[in-house]
This record gives structure tokens, C-alpha cells and sequence, in this order.
């Protein structure tokens, strides 16, 4: 199965997949749900999932399959190769990630490999799983300071929409800062994009 927001994409690779001897194309979804839905009608040996999806976003949508499913072969393929991104890929049960630049041989050889039982991590994305091993894990509430301060929010803009005081979100920040061991808000805004906390196309200017 493939699951993509863009038709184009899809249809792309499931030419490519159905040329291949052995290999057949059963399903195809356009957003998270859809493939939840579709993975249940034809639970397929292998799925494809991007992570940036509307309605469910690809993460979710492996975490709900591979709950009910837990044998489920699920492949990240994406084009976000932030350590959290990865980390919350391999957390939910993707048992490959790989980046939309991957040649079509590779691809093929992957999902063979991942058919076969096994697990498939390129050494980049090795890397970035052991980068992400030994950073301190953010709270889900200096997640959301961290995505309000990708808005350009002020502290107190931030204490409003949290509902706490001005102190209280400015400890939070503090906080982040020195788990990301920057100082100031463009600095932290830059990590976050960096890692995956946030995407490029969510952050304005900080204030």
C-alpha cells in the first residue's frame, strides 16, 4: 500500500512497484484515515506511509495500524529527516525510513528486505536515531511553547493562549532553551526546524 497526499507521487511509485515481478499494488490513500481504513479492507505485506498527511498525519496513522495490526510492515517515506521526526517514525513502529530521494532501486531493495522481516535504517538515519537517544525529552507543554514561539508569539501571548501566568511560560522557555542548549528565540526556533519539532512553512520571525 501507498499513502501520500500527492496523487502524482503515488501514482509514480506505483507504476514503479507494479513493473516489478512479484509486487502488486493493492491499495492507496491520500490521508491518514484513508490508509487506516484501507490497511484494514486489505492488510497489505508492506506499507509505505509519508508522515505529512492531512486529516491523520503518518505517525498517527502507523501507531493505530500497528496497534491493531502489530505484525504490520510499515516503511517512513518521506522527505523530513529531523531526529524527532525519526524518532516519533521509529516510536510508532516504522520498521524503515527512508527519504523521497531514495533511488528506485533502493526502494525496491528495502521493501524486499522489510517483506523478509527485516528492519532497515541507513546510516544517516542510524545517526540521527542515536542523536536522538541522548537528548533530554521535551514535556507536551514546552512542545506547545515551542510551537507558539515558532508563531512569533510574546511570552505573555504565550501565557494567554496556555492559560498561564507570564512566569510560568517563561520558565518553559527557559526550559527549552537549555535542552536545545541555544540562547534566544530565533536560535531555538532554528533547532526545533532542525529536528523536526516543527516545519519550516509553520514558523514566522520570532519577536
Amino acid at each position: 500500500m501507498i499513502v501520500d497526499d500527492h496523487r502524482l507521487l503515488r501514482k509514480g511509485i506505483a507504476r514503479l512497484l507494479d513493473l516489478e515481478p512479484g509486487m502488486t499494488v493493492v491499495a492507496e490513500a491520500g490521508h491518514g484515515e484513508e490508509a487506516v481504513e484501507q490497511f484494514r479492507r486489505h492488510k497489505p505485506d508492506v506499507t509505505l506511509m509519508d508522515l505529512e498527511l492531512p486529516r491523520m498525519d503518518g505517525v498517527e496513522a502507523i501507531t493505530v495500524i500497528r496497534r491493531e495490526y502489530p505484525n504490520a510492515r510499515v516503511i517512513a517515506l518521506t522527505m523530513y529527516q529531523g531526529d524527532e521526526d525519526i524518532h516519533r517514525a521509529v516510536q510508532a513502529g516504522a520498521v524503515a525510513y527512508l527519504l523521497k530521494d531514495t533511488v528506485p532501486e533502493t526502494l525496491v531493495q528495502v521493501i524486499h528486505d522489510v517483506h523478509a522481516g527485516r528492519r532497515v535504517f541507513p546510516p544517516e538515519i542510524l545517526a540521527a536515531i542515536t542523536r536522538r537517544a541522548g537528548q533530554p525529552e521535551l514535556t507536551s507543554r514546552e512542545v506547545q511553547v515551542l510551537e507558539l514561539l515558532a508563531e512569533g508569539r510574546r511570552t505573555k501571548e504565550i501565557a494567554a493562549t496556555l492559560g498561564v501566568t507570564s512566569d510560568t511560560a517563561n520558565a518553559h522557555i527557559k526550559n527549552i532553551y537549555s535542552k536545545f542548549a541555544v540562547h534566544g528565540r530565533g536560535a531555538v526556533v532554528s533547532e526545533a526546524i532542525r529536528r523536526g519539532f516543527i516545519r519550516r512553512e509553520r514558523s514566522s520571525d520570532p519577536v
